[in-house]
């Protein structure tokens, strides 16, 4: 269950675009969450998910009352 202060998104990011935000380039993630809001975030809460293809998966993110973030997993099918 999805609460009123989480998103849900799904993901792909090949390595090279994952690679711009590595290296500053790029700070924030800009994507749709899957009820249709437009959602941004630090790319850097996304590290622990890289693999070599870089980030691809459903994730759920939840962010206080301030809309600051909180938490981000990775949601299992």
């Amino acid at each position: 269950m999805i609460l009123a202060n989480q998103v849900e998104i799904q993901l792909t990011i090949n390595a090279d675009e994952y690679l711009k935000m590595y290296q500053g380039r790029a700070n924030d993630v800009v994507a749709r969450s899957v009820d249709g809001r437009r959602v941004r975030f630090p790319a850097r809460i996304l590290q622990r998910f890289v693999t070599r293809e870089g980030v691809g998966g459903a994730f759920v993110i939840t962010f206080d009352d301030a809309n600051r973030f909180q938490s981000i997993q990775r949601k299992l099918l």
